[in-house]
């Protein structure tokens, strides 16, 4: 059987504003963990729109398409194109969990969760030719999965081929977030077995691995257990976790201790009124300086997430938080309009007071705003996001950033982190058109690296020079 896997590309990763890297990180993991259970004898083609160009040429028995709200139109019209050639084609992913109506009338079968347990059913379907419209995950465990298809990813297009999930969902239900309709009507939140997930750990060649679970601390027993599975695998890693779970007992220095050297935090706003909005009750009350120290105090480096938006924010609130993420030396800031995506509580809640001014699901993307606004206009919003991303990651806010850490070592990951990633778009674009970004990885490895007191912190990476750089685009 021939099958073809697609991830079309996001909306945003074809307007003025892309950057080829942003779209470059992870490989569809999603789409290689469902790769592992089609038979050894099937053809199997996984392609990534956002690293390749699309194949529509060729006749596949069986597609399979990721949906995201801002690829939901693309993915749409190559269902359409594939099912009009005679292929069978499914539809899974948020977008189709959150609204499986509209996707069912794209596709042959529709699926409505995770796949770990119903793609297997809807195999064994497929090859007894009694398929059903919809399949929806009723049985929510990790267990006895098989490992990722790993040899269908593109590893030299990727800065982060090292990408791995050990967990599925998040403990917590903020009303803005988009999983939560993709997890409805089963467990929320489940962890792998911790000897599969080290198994699958030691599967991955190199030092560096991103773990892009929504919260790697959630669970605080299987955390620990993999933490200490993962000492001494001299392993560099980052991640994502919660304010709550970074001020409680000592699993983030447990964490540390294995090799956590970049974190995601959801720092959001900085308004009680806006949490509570929110529903983002783990960081209600919480000490987000106290936080920041204890992660730089072991080495951390922290990516801060931000939404503009809600509705206790005014005009100050851009300032604010960029002179923040400045003066407590948060090394990169991610920053976003607030979104009601279909599925979620603030979307439902915005949907019943007739706040919702656009279904264009392109639009649907955190960089333009698609509801009636309160305090700000739609207008001072979008240029105060603007603004901010443009004043964070100037050079005089990077330099002034890094030297507010305490020690050089911590200084000089900073400024070669933030000014690599942001500051330095012709050399990511030359590796990405050469497929030479996975050769970037020891730079990477070498920053998130554990600096030893004695070693000197300017031997960390060999940065290339002005002439080379020129030379080299």
């Amino acid at each position: 059987m021939k099958v073809k896997m697609i991830l079309p590309a996001l909306t945003e990763a074809e307007s003025p504003f892309w950057r080829p890297i942003k779209y470059s990180l992870f490989p569809p993991l999603g789409l290689a963990t469902l790769a592992a259970y089609l038979s050894p004898d099937d053809e199997i083609d996984l392609q990534d729109q956002h690293i390749e160009k699309l194949n529509l040429d060729d006749y596949p028995d069986l597609v399979v398409i990721q949906v995201y709200i801002t690829n939901a139109y693309r993915a749409y019209q190559i269902a359409g194109h594939y099912r009009r050639k005679g292929a069978y084609v499914i539809l899974g992913g948020l977008h189709v969990s959150s609204l499986p109506e509209e996707a069912k009338q794209h596709a042959d079968s529709i699926f409505i969760g995770p796949g770990e347990h119903s793609f297997p059913e809807f195999l064994k379907d497929f090859k007894a030719k009694k398929t059903k419209k919809v399949y929806q995950s009723s049985v929510r465990t990790l267990e006895n999965i098989p490992p990722i298809g790993r040899d269908l990813i593109k590893r030299n297009k990727y800065l982060v081929p090292n990408s791995i999930v050990v967990t599925r969902g998040c403990p917590h239900h903020c009303d803005f977030c988009y999983k939560d309709a993709f997890y409805e009507g089963g467990r929320s939140f489940y962890t792998q077995a911790v000897d599969d997930a080290l198994s699958e750990i030691e599967r991955l060649p190199g030092k560096h691995l991103y773990f892009l679970d929504d919260h790697l601390l959630g669970n605080v027993r299987f955390a620990n257990e993999l933490f200490e599975g993962m000492k001494g695998m001299n392993r560099v890693f980052q991640g994502a976790a919660t304010i709550d779970s970074i001020l409680r007992g000592d699993l983030i220095e447990k964490a540390a201790e294995a090799g956590l050297r970049s974190l995601f935090v959801g720092f959001e706003t900085f308004s009680s009124n806006n949490l509570k909005q929110s529903n983002k009750k783990q960081n209600l009350e919480k000490d987000y300086i106290k936080a920041v120290n204890r992660l730089h105090s072991l080495g951390i480096m922290i990516n801060g997430s931000f939404v503009f938006g809600l509705d206790d924010d005014d005009k100050d609130v851009f300032k604010r938080t960029v002179d923040w993420g400045v003066k407590n030396s948060i090394t990169t800031s991610t920053y976003h309009i607030l979104t009601p995506y279909p599925g979620t509580r603030l979307y439902k809640d915005m949907e019943a007071s007739g706040r919702i001014l656009t279904r264009n699901w392109d639009l649907y993307d955190t960089r333009n705003v698609v509801y009636q606004t309160k305090n700000l206009s739609a207008e001072e919003l979008k240029a105060g996001y603007d603004w901010s991303y443009k004043e964070f990651y100037s050079w005089s806010n990077i330099l002034k950033a890094s030297l507010n850490h305490d020690s050089n070592k911590h200084k000089l990951k900073h400024l070669f982190y933030t000014g690599g990633w942001k500051k330095f778009e012709p050399v990511w674009n030359f590796l990405i058109k050469t497929n030479k970004l996975n050769e970037i990885l020891p730079v990477l490895e070498a920053i998130l690296a554990k600096v030893e007191p004695k070693q000197n912190p300017l031997q960390l990476v060999n940065l290339p020079t002005k002439e080379q750089l020129s030379t080299a685009v």
